[in-house]
């Protein structure tokens, strides 16, 4: 199990890239027109300078929705292989079961 200070950093980043989604994309829009006046567009830089840096999507990391782990994530399920395996082989996911031949 990840701690649980971990997990809240990890939620707390995703509420400011949401927070912050519509403010980032207005002004990366000004930076990379190249019809912008050069001191508009470097205006707009030193704004999204000052912006948090956690409101930057690349910050997320994805996580186990149950034990927190950040390695071994699989997207389509949201869980780690870990979790994936276990519930798996309990019967917990409708449509996956394990391969034999």
């Amino acid at each position: 199990m990840a701690k649980e200070s971990m997990k809240a950093r990890e939620v707390k980043r995703a509420k400011l890239v949401a927070k912050y989604a519509e403010k980032r994309a207005a002004l990366k829009k000004i930076i990379n027109n190249p019809n912008t006046d050069p001191v508009e567009a470097f205006e707009a830089a030193q704004k999204l300078q000052a912006i948090p840096r956690n409101a930057n999507p690349i910050r997320l990391h994805n996580r186990c929705k149950i034990t927190g782990r950040p390695k071994g994530y699989i997207r389509m399920f949201g869980i780690s292989r870990i979790q994936f395996r276990e519930m798996a082989s309990a019967g917990l996911i409708p449509g996956v079961k394990k391969a034999s031949w």
